[in-house]
């Protein structure tokens, strides 16, 4: 076709556009400084920036001074590399005084300690060359999402339907839920949903992390991680086809609505009521949930409810469509608007008792369960959050000259870096132990045995986190405390790190959780 014929001849022109480049000499360079001529090397490339200087954020006057020179070591001081992306058409040659720069892709990271020891050539007792292929076509295909994601992430826009139905078409979402019956028969990136593991899974939450901050990952997906597991262990076979179908093929979106205000991690004290109805057909629902994640924009809400006496034994899992007297209200935080934080009131709301999870008064029973996985992923992510934190202070410390030296010459410096880098293999290292236990136990026994062992590693996972974020911030200096720039993940991290202590179950509820447990698994004869 016309069209056709057209693109070819453009991509033909371009690409001998690009051969033909002119390869400055630093002299030639030097000729372009003046105003409405001027020329700067960054990275191995020229760039005309006559024009794009009166538009520069940090003023005209600052790139004029830099016009016909090399200012490749400059840049690097106040740019992160992926900013030269954005400016390839200002480019006009290369000059041979710099070597070129690689904006950051899928490829692993070459970065000691930025990636699972697995990923950077070194063995596994764990994970197999199907698991590594699988994270790298993962963040390949993630790649393609990265610049929508950060635009959103930037703005605080709460992800909208069409992202989340875009990513879920190759089935991420599904693997997102784990192994289950939900997976037999597909392929899911390579992966046969037969062979599907929990390291499979934890790749796959690894993967997902890397798209946005924290507050903005949770919009997009942490709904349905938490919030989809009880309908697919617990619900009646029907509702369950219908809502895992449209969940995690993205034609809807769930989320898990426990807290309330007068309650948080004493779930066995909530309020939220569910009577049945008089015709026996419908459970009445009334009450308030507080701080739910993805509430927002949620099609549905598991819900805790209190259909018996009090205490654990009078809660109920019930699961509860956006339909008439459900009402929602954004809360504001410091987390981020796109985590679609919820203030929710069920006012005289009709639920079908055919979306009871589990049986009548035992729902305390799927809270548990649901809390382990919940927590296990929380741990997941946090993991991968501290290694990327590590990455950037080690490429930061790298480049930063001060005092005529760089940072990384700095002993003080070094120690962080070494901390940072302990801290983040520690929490990978007990979550990858509690991951292939998983993979050889069923849910109950997990709940029984493995309960305190997540409890403990998630509270280890957001001290880690804080100690990580306390030394990225003095790497950093003022540039932790900027929204935008080279400080910028590092801000998002600094700024999201208490709420994982407290999300999920806070650390004081969890640590007392853990030695709970493990008290009861104590001999009764224990002694010194």
């Amino acid at each position: 076709s016309k069209a056709t014929v057209s693109v070819l001849n453009w991509t033909a022109k371009h690409t001998m556009a690009q051969k033909e480049m002119k390869v400055f000499t630093a002299a030639e360079l030097a000729q372009h400084d003046k105003p409405g001529d001027m020329y700067v090397a960054v990275a191995g490339k020229v760039y005309d920036i006559s024009k794009f200087a009166r538009m520069h954020p940090g003023g005209e006057r600052v790139l004029a001074s830099y016009a016909g020179k090399d200012c490749t070591d400059t840049f690097f001081e106040l740019h992160r590399t992926e900013v030269l992306g954005k400016y390839e058409r200002l480019v006009v040659g290369t000059i041979d005084s710099s070597g070129a720069v690689a904006v950051p892709g899928a490829d692993f990271s070459q970065i000691p300690y930025a990636e699972m020891m697995c990923m950077q050539d070194y063995n596994s007792p764990y994970y197999t060359e199907e698991h590594i292929a699988l994270k790298k076509r993962l963040r390949e295909y993630y790649q393609k999402f990265a610049k929508e994601c950060a635009m959103l992430d930037n703005a605080g826009k709460v992800p909208p339907l069409s992202l989340y139905s875009k990513i879920a078409k190759a089935g991420t979402l599904a693997a997102c839920l784990g192994p289950g019956p939900w997976l037999k028969g597909q392929t899911v990136f390579g992966v046969k949903g037969e062979k599907f593991d929990a390291f499979h899974e934890m790749i796959f939450h690894q993967e997902f992390t890397r798209l946005g901050s924290q507050g903005f990952c949770d919009g997009l997906g942490g709904g349905l991680g938490i919030g989809l597991p009880p309908v697919a262990y617990f619900a009646k076979p029907k509702v369950r086809n219908q809502v895992l179908r449209e969940v995690i093929t993205g034609q809807k979106r769930i989320c898990l609505a426990i807290s309330e205000p007068y309650v948080g991690s004493d779930v066995a004290q909530l309020k939220c009521t569910a009577t049945k109805s008089p015709c026996g057909k419908f459970y009445i629902v009334n009450g308030e949930k507080k701080w739910i994640t993805g509430g927002i924009f949620a099609d549905y809400f598991v819900t805790a409810v209190r259909t018996g006496g009090p205490g654990m034994g009078g809660i109920s899992m019930l699961l509860i469509p956006k339909t008439e007297g459900v009402v929602v209200k954004q809360i504001p935080t410091a987390y981020s608007a796109s985590a679609g934080t919820t203030y929710i009131m069920f006012n005289d709301v009709k639920v079908p008792v055919e979306n009871l999870l589990g049986q009548e008064n035992k729902g305390f029973l799927c809270v548990m369960i649901n809390f382990n996985h919940e927590r296990w992923t929380m741990i997941v992510c946090l993991a991968e959050r501290c290694r990327m934190i590590t990455e950037e202070c080690f490429r930061w410390a790298a480049q930063r000259n001060i005092f005529g030296k760089k940072l990384i010459e700095m002993p003080v410096i070094r120690q962080k870096l070494g901390e940072m880098a302990a801290l983040s293999e520690s929490l990978q290292h007990w979550c990858d132990a509690l991951t292939h236990q998983m993979t050889l136990m069923g849910l109950k026994e997990q709940g029984k045995r493995l309960a305190g062992q997540i409890a403990l590693c998630k509270y280890h996972s957001t001290r880690v986190s804080l100690r990580i974020a306390d030394h990225a911030a003095q790497v950093f200096g003022g540039r932790a405390l900027t929204k935008t720039g080279m400080g910028a993940k590092v801000e998002q991290f600094i700024s999201a790190v208490k709420f994982s202590a407290i999300l999920g179950g806070s650390e004081e509820i969890l640590t007392d959780f853990a030695v709970r447990q493990a008290m009861k698994a104590m001999p009764k004869d224990a002694r010194l």
